[in-house]
């Protein structure tokens, strides 16, 4: 049987057994076509938090994660011991008086976005430049700001570009002075300077597990780092 006619049987044979069944196969859906899966809030997290103050207790946790420019990825995870309906916002001391800094800076916080007891906020305005009082929709406990903080940011040498200073504190000024605070830096950590503490220095151990004190009251945790920018 000469090959075209083999083929034309073979493709007929194939259609009337298909249609035996007397219903079509299943089409598989398109990708992401009925997908239902909830999408986690900006800045909420998919996985457990690692319990602590700010996250399990009353607290702050500030994670700073810095950027080639200079700018840090900000994520501010806090827990008061009473709710408020609003927030006061602050951002970094300019530079000029603060050890490892002594220059003029100006630091900003934008792209911010907020949730208050695990609930999505609207904003009307996404940035803070110096202070700003954030009423929220109803009392609330436990906040999660994350913004993009730059102009907080000095480089020390031409001759490496990388190695810079710069300013950091929460963004939330609580009432409550005392709240532990733990600032982190997510890597290049190289020293790390306590201005407002009686004992300034605040940075334990050595490059590269180098670590900021945990549990500075908020009122006194302003942070001047040195550090190698990715």
């Amino acid at each position: 049987m000469p090959h075209r006619k083999r083929t034309l049987v073979l493709a007929a044979l194939i259609l009337a057994l298909g249609g035996c069944s007397g219903e079509p196969e299943p089409v598989p859906p398109s990708p992401g076509v009925g997908d239902t899966e909830a999408i986690p809030p900006p800045g909420q997290s998919e996985t457990p938090e690692t319990p602590g103050p700010g996250v399990t207790a009353p607290g702050i946790r500030l994670t700073a994660v810095p950027r080639t420019d200079g700018s840090f990825d900000m994520v501010e995870d806090v827990m008061l011991f009473a709710p408020v309906d609003v927030l006061q916002l602050q951002v970094p001391t300019s530079g000029e008086q603060l050890p490892g800094l002594m220059t003029k800076t100006a630091p900003r916080a934008s792209d911010l976005q907020l949730l208050a007891d695990d609930h999505e906020i609207p904003l009307d305005t996404t940035t803070v430049e110096t202070t700003r009082d954030l009423p929220l929709p109803s009392a609330a406990t436990k906040i999660r700001l994350t913004y993009r903080l730059t102009g907080t940011t000095v480089r020390r040498t031409p001759q490496r570009p990388e190695r810079a200073a710069a300013a950091l504190r929460p963004l939330i000024m609580p009432a409550e002075s005392t709240l532990p605070t733990t600032v982190s830096v997510s890597a290049g950590l190289l020293n790390a300077v306590c201005p407002l503490l009686p004992e300034t220095r605040c940075a334990v151990g050595d490059p590269p597990a180098l670590t900021i004190r945990p549990d500075i009251p908020v009122a006194e945790a302003l942070v001047v780092i040195q550090l190698d920018l990715p």
